[in-house]
């Protein structure tokens, strides 16, 4: 019997990096689990692939800074499986470049993925939860919700305002059964994270995989519904993060 039995989560970009080592983790647990992103091809290579241990995994090709496409993607969940017991906001992209030299429709683009994406998803399970009796969303943040980047203005930005809707939503969510908390991973073996490395120097950023990412999410979910992880960092332990200054 899994841990996450009879259990209905929506990741946003689940059909790679970390989205997809949470989706992989909650699968072995026995979770329904739908997957969405923009790219359709991704997420059929990820539900061939994921979806071969087993489990119930959908994909929904779906925008998170498109209003219409993020409650089509609750709709279509709910329609399909009557309930949504998790979401996990993982969508979001990098950025890289000194403030003077960032456009302002780089910071549009950076803000609609990494913030605008994660509230409308909130909403939208809120909606959801609040007359469900209950649930939980797991934010991925980022180490750079604490300790900024150089030459990360939107990224860094976003992540610090993901904090307050991780805070906001535990606040407004805990009189229906809601909670919501939030991961800060580390350096991951994700796309995200290799483009990283390969800007500034293959010994610059040593990495952990994505599974430990996707265990950490998982402990978060499988909580009893009166407990809540409000806050975890997963890091590499000789990464350069407590000491910094």
């Amino acid at each position: 019997m899994g841990k996450l039995d009879g259990k209905v989560a929506i990741i946003t970009g689940g059909g790679t990096g970390i989205g997809r080592g949470i989706a992989d983790s909650f699968l072995g647990e026995g979770c329904t689990v739908v997957i969405s992103g923009r790219r359709a091809e991704v997420l059929e290579k990820a539900k061939t692939e994921l979806g071969a241990g087993g489990g119930t995994i959908m994909t929904v090709q779906s925008d998170v800074t498109n209003e219409d496409d993020v409650i089509s993607l609750f709709k279509q969940t709910i329609d399909r499986f009557g309930r949504l017991d998790i979401l996990v906001n993982n969508a979001g992209v990098g950025q890289s470049g000194p403030i003077e030299d960032t456009s302002f429709e780089d910071w549009q683009y950076i803000v609609s993925i990494n913030l605008t994406g994660p509230f409308l998803c909130t909403r939208e399970a809120f909606k959801i939860m609040k007359p469900q009796g209950g649930g939980r969303i797991i934010n991925v943040g980022s180490i750079s919700a604490k300790v900024p980047r150089f030459g990360s203005v939107g990224y860094a930005s976003t992540k610090h305002a993901m904090t307050g809707l991780t805070k906001t939503a535990a606040l407004e969510g805990r009189e229906f059964g809601i909670s919501c908390g939030q991961l800060n991973p580390g350096n991951t073996e994700s796309e995200l994270m290799i483009a990283t490395r390969a800007r500034e120097g293959a010994d610059a950023n040593p990495m952990i995989p994505v599974w430990t990412q996707g265990d950490a999410a998982l402990y978060m979910a499988t909580l009893p519904p009166e407990a809540n992880v409000l806050e975890m960092t997963v890091i590499p332990i000789i990464q350069p993060f407590v000491g910094r200054g």
